[in-house]
């Protein structure tokens, strides 16, 4: 039996925080722009699953990961961005909260599950991003809060850390960042977005909701993604053509009624 060629894929697989990494907003899709730094190498699949925590990935985890087999592309990376809602306080509805020790073990059920390691793919955790309470708490009353959060990312540090797996972190990298663009900010005090400092500061321009991200924030996340992607072709003296699924056009082949006759 002949199969199509099939690429190599990296699979983006979270919340709404991946689900809106596939939308263009000022000019900026962050998953366009590591499917053009990827073009003819990967494909780009995205299976951000908007309110999702751990659990729910976990249980349907089967459904959207296949193990190896004919007809199955490979799974090459794998980032994996979910926390934020397991970080919810507990609801009597619409709960979405997951206690933080099973929060942890979730992820490593994740990370190691047979239908993905069966691949052997790369994998990176991404800390959940800083939960702005100030923007939060007028949106959602009563259901997040800024410390609850960060304890979540620091579980998700521990993790990659405990299980030598790749880490993003995107709670660093965005806190950072909105204290670099939030003038006389003292960080002794704290951080931006936590009612205690009582400031938001550059925050409200990267979580517009307190929750989700921005372009400006997307961006962020990119830069932090973008230098592990690639190095399966850096260093060599044809790397346009280097992993490339299909050939490059100067030796792709024709029909051969097409190939011009000397």
């Amino acid at each position: 039996m002949i199969y199509k060629v099939s690429y190599p894929q990296i699979v983006l697989f979270g919340d709404s925080l991946f689900q809106g990494a596939a939308s263009l907003e000022d000019g900026f899709c962050f998953q366009a722009a590591v499917q053009q730094q990827v073009l003819r190498r990967f494909d780009i699949v995205n299976r951000g699953l908007s309110g999702y925590n751990t659990s729910n990935a976990l249980k349907l985890l089967p459904q959207i990961f296949s193990p190896p087999g004919p007809g199955v592309p490979k799974l090459a990376y794998l980032f994996v961005l979910l926390g934020a809602n397991d970080a919810a306080l507990p609801q009597p509805v619409n709960n979405q909260h997951v206690p933080l020790d099973k929060y942890k073990q979730n992820l490593v059920s994740i990370i190691t599950h047979s239908n993905i390691t069966a691949h052997n793919p790369k994998i990176f955790l991404i800390t959940p991003p800083p939960l702005d309470e100030l923007k939060a708490s007028e949106v959602e009353p009563g259901v997040r809060k800024h410390r609850v959060s960060a304890s979540y990312s620091e579980a998700v540090r521990q993790v990659a850390a405990e299980h030598s797996v790749g880490l993003i972190d995107l709670y660093k990298a965005v806190m950072d960042y909105a204290i670099s663009k939030t003038p006389g900010f003292d960080r002794s005090k704290g951080n931006l977005g936590d009612p205690e400092t009582g400031e938001r500061g550059h925050l409200k321009k990267l979580l517009p909701d307190g929750l989700h991200l921005s372009s400006e924030a997307y961006k962020l996340l990119y830069e932090a993604v973008k230098p592990h992607l690639g190095k399966e072709w850096e260093g060599t003296n044809a790397a346009e053509r280097v992993g490339y699924v299909l050939p490059d056009w100067k030796v792709a082949p024709w029909l051969e009624e097409d190939v011009l006759k000397p």
